[in-house]
């Protein structure tokens, strides 16, 4: 499947990407740009998968199950989780141009971050749920948690930046709205692609909603429904907010990757920045330092 990168075309609804195991596939070719790329895979009980990174860094991260990683490069067993609500999880970096197996004997869904590279020598490194830095972000309906496993300051890697975000239900997240499409100081150009989880209600399915808009001289309006699986790639412009709806906690995976610094600058929209110094006088909301058992 190719993508116009036209904002039309910046929401993936689930499947839409899919090709076999893999439910979601987002290519630097798919997606119209240089270098963030995600799969995500649905193994079966005792199924493997096989492949070679070639040009690409890459992060295998458990969504739900556990897996081994084999590469020529190193090895691990991921512990791994019961879903993205349940834990923080251990996750394995592979190198570009390296041989690896993914294996798991009770199945599960594996996110394969990855990032086009261009650095050799690398080592594989197997990240440690009590590795990764987690941290709360925001405040009041802004509260949200972050695991930063694949974040320069906890991974080394070429240009891959990786992280997860849980919002509880009726909060908002990546707010105030924010963009990283413009290489000068305090800003660094990384193309940015979420992918989706969203709790179920005791009806069904749970929704959330994502907003992307652009500026005069790069124009996107993007404003969607999103459910588990989806995926919205993010060429450029604002970003945020990701709106859980009441009653339905969200998840969501950030893979950013771009032709410079290694660096997660951003730059708020000035019509909305105000909204932090709001913070200072509220407090966390306590769901975000908890964790579900589902």
């Amino acid at each position: 499947m190719t993508i116009q990168n036209e904002t039309l075309n910046w929401h993936l609804p689930a499947g839409s990407t899919g090709d076999g195991r893999d439910v979601v596939r987002i290519t630097p070719e798919v997606a119209r740009w240089g270098y963030s790329g995600l799969r995500v895979l649905d193994l079966a009980p005792g199924e493997a998968e096989l492949g070679d990174t070639g040009g690409n860094e890459m992060v295998v991260l458990p969504l739900a199950g556990s897996c081994g990683v084999d590469t020529d490069a190193g090895g691990a067993d991921l512990a791994g989780r019961a879903g993205v609500f349940a834990a923080v999880t251990d996750c394995a970096y592979v190198p570009r141009d390296t041989a690896y197996r993914i294996t798991t004997s009770g199945g599960g869904r594996f996110a394969l971050a990855m990032a086009r590279s261009d650095a050799e020598g690398l080592p594989f490194r197997h990240v440690k749920a009590d590795e990764v830095r987690v941290e709360t972000r925001g405040a009041g309906a802004c509260s949200r948690r972050v695991s930063n496993f694949g974040t320069p300051d906890v991974l080394e890697a070429d240009r891959l930046i990786a992280c997860e975000v849980f919002t509880p239900a009726g909060n908002w997240s990546s707010f105030p709205p924010h963009k990283h499409d413009t290489d000068r100081p305090g800003e660094s150009v990384l193309e940015e692609i979420y992918y989706f989880e969203v709790a179920d209600g005791p009806s069904g399915p749970g929704l959330a909603y994502q907003r992307v808009y652009g500026t005069p001289d790069r124009p996107a309006d993007v404003l969607a429904e999103v459910r588990s699986g989806d995926v919205v790639i993010v060429p450029h412009g604002w970003h945020g907010p990701s709106m859980a709806v009441p009653g339905y906690d969200l998840y969501y995976l950030n893979v950013m990757a771009g032709p410079g610094r290694r660096q997660w600058l951003i730059c708020d929209d000035p019509a909305h920045s105000w909204v932090r110094e709001q913070w200072k006088d509220q407090p966390v909301d306590p769901r975000v330092t908890t964790w579900s058992t589902a």
